[in-house]
């Protein structure tokens, strides 16, 4: 740390703005790994001295149950977050919703994730702004973008990539049927300036379309939303593919280009993370990989249980996971997945 904080003492260290914000970066993140193993070694020495006084019994043993406590969960909140060690892991990120086949079912599915994924993001002090809004036919929505800004956002929530379940009975059925419903979920990194991104301007298209939903008259007579189609051929394998994004976040069409472009820079560098992680899979052709874009959760609502199909973690707190507490599915798949990927980095 020491260092990295001597290169910030160069005169002409601001005069590239860019290269600065990186180097700050850079030393605000070894002071975080500092302090948090100070914490670490704290909490250690506090509970080899209750230890101590337990014996002279100067502190009582739920004092020391106490200590020990503390320091398991804060060397476990360590080596959780020495999974995330890539280096999109630390980015902001863009999560997508779209709803399944299925109508108003699968519709109203898609709404409850994204107010789950609201909850949690909230629970954890990010920022949330709302790119791209539809709401369904009769109820829940068809698609829905959010930015979720903020320290590891990215890191702790790319293991929500892929199609979530949902089983229940339909209160839109009126046979009181069990129903099955879809909903994938994509989360990709929320590039700043400081990632290079090489971007065709040859292969970008735009057309303009008016905002629907709440707001007043103006929603209706402004064409502010914008939609941007690009021409991707993957570097790779020569494929061709069109990207669409669409942005209605603010009144402002000069704003949503700007915010559909932001997107667009996202999804390409995640398309060259997804190469690398494709390259490393075939280098360790034994290990598990990341499945992206397959069926990664189930929901049964009427047998009380949510499970993680790729670490079979599961809870009877069917309530809590739809308020947002996600955390301890985060948490095994990051544990499980997460120091393959840093090894293969």
């Amino acid at each position: 740390m020491e260092e990295e904080e001597l290169r910030t003492h160069d005169p002409g260290f601001w005069e590239d703005a860019k290269r600065a914000e990186v180097q700050m970066k850079k030393v605000k993140e070894l002071k975080k790994w500092i302090e948090l193993y100070n914490e670490v070694h704290a909490a250690a020495e506090e509970l080899q001295l209750a230890y101590e006084y337990v014996k002279e019994g100067i502190v009582s043993e739920e004092e020391i149950d106490e200590a020990y406590s503390k320091a398991i969960q804060l060397v476990e909140s360590l080596e959780f977050r020495n999974m995330l060690r890539q280096e999109a892991d630390q980015m902001s990120c863009v999560l997508k919703i779209n709803s399944g086949a299925g109508g108003t079912e699968s519709q109203d599915w898609a709404s409850m994730l994204l107010r789950m994924y609201t909850r949690w993001a909230e629970a954890n002090g990010y920022k949330i702004s709302v790119a791209n809004y539809q709401e369904g036919d009769e109820a829940g929505i068809k698609t829905a973008t959010l930015n979720i800004e903020g320290d590891y956002a990215y890191g702790y929530l790319k293991g929500e990539n892929g199609v979530h379940r949902l089983v229940r009975v339909s209160p839109y059925n009126a046979q009181g049927k069990r129903m099955t419903s879809f909903a994938s979920v994509f989360v990709t990194p929320l590039v700043d300036d400081t990632i290079e991104v090489k971007i065709d301007q040859a292969a970008i298209s735009w057309d303009t379309f008016r905002s629907g939903g709440a707001g007043g008259q103006n929603v209706n007579k402004v064409e502010s939303g914008v939609r941007l189609r690009y021409q991707f051929k993957d570097p790779y394998t020569g494929e061709e593919e069109e990207i669409l994004i669409e942005n209605t976040e603010t009144r402002d069409q000069p704003k949503n280009r700007e915010n559909a472009m932001r997107q667009l820079r996202s999804i390409l560098y995640d398309k060259e993370l997804q190469h690398r992680m494709e390259e490393q899979a075939k280098v360790e052709a034994g290990k598990k990989k990341i499945e992206w874009g397959s069926q990664i959760r189930s929901y049964v609502f009427d047998d009380r249980r949510v499970k993680d199909h790729r670490t079979n973690f599961q809870t009877s707190d069917v309530n809590g996971v739809m308020d947002g507490k996600i955390d301890d599915f985060i948490k095994a798949y990051l544990m499980e997945f997460g120091a393959e990927e840093s090894a293969g980095k």
